[in-house]
């Protein structure tokens, strides 16, 4: 289920505007994340500030084409791991 927070605008007493937030609920690399700004992968990883050229991003078990993170939409309850790579020698 997708929580979501109601906000009410008011201006001397009357209510000017409302507006819904609403917070999706992910599984991030096995921890609990809520998040009401990521709607695709790449907007996930910008609010993680991870760079996408060196992780693999996978959702529900399967593996998200680089090409795809902007346009891959998460929905509440996906499990997403994210693997960064690391350089040695």
């Amino acid at each position: 289920m997708v929580d979501r927070i109601l906000f009410a605008s008011a201006n001397q007493g009357e209510i000017t505007g409302i507006r819904f937030l609403f917070f999706m609920k992910l599984t991030l690399n096995g921890e609990l994340f809520d998040t009401s700004k990521a709607e695709t992968v790449q907007d996930l990883l910008d609010e993680l500030g991870i760079e996408s050229g060196r992780v693999a991003v996978e959702v529900n078990l399967t593996i998200v084409k680089k090409a795809d993170y902007a346009v891959f939409k998460l929905k509440d309850r996906d499990n997403v791991e994210i693997v960064n790579f690391v350089g040695g020698g």
